[in-house]
């Protein structure tokens, strides 16, 4: 099973996403665990997933979160800002998948 982490301020702008891409995974038929929290579940949370990918809120961040996953092998990527404003969960599981795939 892949697993995918959303991250944004609050956890709960992401949590409509999560929805939107766990129904697009159901419909293709995946198995994947995904799930949304907020920056600062970052460091308790991040190991248990194969890709972590953050809300435009908090793509500042994205520099130090990645220095910290990356030391575990794990990739963080920010969101693109249409996708996510959209809503677009097709798209945003989409790249996800890739993250995790061509890792």
């Amino acid at each position: 099973m892949k697993s995918i982490m959303l991250c944004c301020s609050a956890g709960m702008s992401t949590s409509m996403l999560v929805r939107k891409m766990q129904a697009e995974a159901e419909q293709r038929g995946l198995e994947i665990d995904i799930a949304a929290y907020g920056v600062s579940e970052f460091d308790e949370e991040f190991p248990h997933y194969q890709v972590v990918l953050l809300g435009p809120q908090v793509k500042y961040m994205l520099e130090t979160l990645s220095a910290k996953a990356g030391a575990q092998g794990i990739p963080v990527a920010a969101i693109d800002m249409m996708d996510y404003g959209m809503q677009r969960g097709d798209k945003v599981l989409d790249f996800a998948l890739s993250l995790i795939d061509n890792h």
